[in-house]
């Protein structure tokens, strides 16, 4: 479909040129519809039939859509959102639970990706695969997760490039703040502490991110936080695994990769996030305050993460993987509470923008 405007050359069935926005109007559409460009916009990239759509954070509503065939032009689709074009008003936002799907393909790339390395190093004995290994190992299971938070991010107000901007720069700061703590506390580090820097120095950095007016909403702080949370744990991992590698053995090298792969999705990653929904709960549309810190909203998810993170850390004999597992598990029945608490929020803010008096400022 060539535009009239630009020329530019769009895929069949688009609705709108997707190089100068330029509507393709046809006359199935009321003319309210039309005014809008996301509605446009939304019939593109939306394939989630209506009678799909559900409110209840039910498994097999959510993953339902993981097994379905998908094109590449579906996950083209999905990767425009966040623009100044394609990000919708709150008016336009669903509130009922997204189904996602493309983290699943991302996980099934990145293993394709990994086994590769695996073979080049175990099977060819070629040492030049080993970097590859570490960074495919150390950043797959965390980028598939984030991937997972983005597409459930029903405001679609936040782009990939930010997100991978947040991922290596949110990522690494985060870190350099929690060694300042470190240093500062020296020899007085335990689980306890551990759990403090580290948690306090990833909030620190996610409300840098999401102090920005467009990122307020608690998904928001989800996704952002997660992103935060998936640098953190990604160089973290490439850190263990090089240690692994040092000592000798590339059987350990494997053995760190892949347990701390298992456990990523319930740790650095779910407990960013859970702390980043929790700050946008209580910041809202306010500029930010410190006293926010010391509201109960966020002191006690704040309070929760660093508990968690405590006594993931503390080795207790026999039992350490069990408790890691069902800790993991509590950190994402949180982790879909707030999503759900985030939904509610766009539903909300909806009604009152509908229920608003005419002539009232937006």
């Amino acid at each position: 479909m060539k535009c009239p405007e630009c020329a530019y050359v769009n895929p069949d069935k688009v609705r709108f040129c997707l190089n100068c926005g330029r509507k393709f109007v046809s006359g199935d559409h009321s003319q309210q519809d039309l005014n809008s460009l996301f509605y446009e916009f939304a019939q593109f990239v939306d394939f989630v039939p209506r009678h799909e759509r559900s409110v209840e954070p039910k498994f097999q509503n959510i993953f339902s859509r993981v097994f379905r065939k998908h094109s590449e032009l579906e996950a083209e689709r999905l990767f425009i959102v966040g623009t100044a074009l394609t990000t919708p008003k709150i008016e336009e936002v669903k509130e009922t639970w997204p189904k996602p799907w493309l983290f699943a393909r991302i996980f099934l790339i990145a293993l394709i990706v990994f086994v590769g390395m695996y073979l080049g190093v175990s099977w060819f004995r070629n040492i030049n695969f080993i970097p590859g290994l570490i960074i495919v190992g150390a950043f797959a299971v965390p980028i598939t997760t984030l991937t997972f938070f983005w597409e459930m991010n029903a405001p679609q107000n936040i782009a990939v490039y930010k997100i991978i901007y947040v991922v290596f720069i949110g990522g690494i700061l985060s870190m350099l703040v929690a060694l300042v703590f470190f240093d500062i506390l020296k020899h007085n580090i335990n689980p306890i502490t551990i759990g403090i820097v580290e948690e306090l120095a990833k909030v620190i950095t996610v409300i840098i991110f999401v102090r920005n007016i467009k990122y307020r909403f608690v998904l928001n702080g989800l996704l952002l936080g997660a992103a935060v949370g998936a640098g953190f744990a990604a160089f973290e991992t490439a850190g263990y695994a090089l240690r692994a590698l040092l000592s000798g053995s590339i059987h350990n090298l494997y053995a760190t990769i892949l347990w701390r792969s298992i456990l990523a999705p319930g740790g650095h990653v779910a407990w960013a996030a859970l702390t980043g929904a929790a700050f946008c709960l209580v910041q809202k549309n306010m500029d930010f305050d410190s006293k926010m810190l010391l509201n109960p909203k966020f002191t006690r998810i704040f309070i929760i993460v660093v508990l968690m993170h405590a006594l993931w850390d503390t080795p207790i004999s026999g039992i350490s993987l069990i408790v890691q597992i069902v800790l993991m598990i509590l950190s994402w029945v949180m982790v879909f509470r707030m999503i759900q608490i985030g939904l509610k929020e766009i539903a909300n803010k909806k009604v009152q923008l509908y229920t608003k008096p005419a002539g009232s400022e937006s």
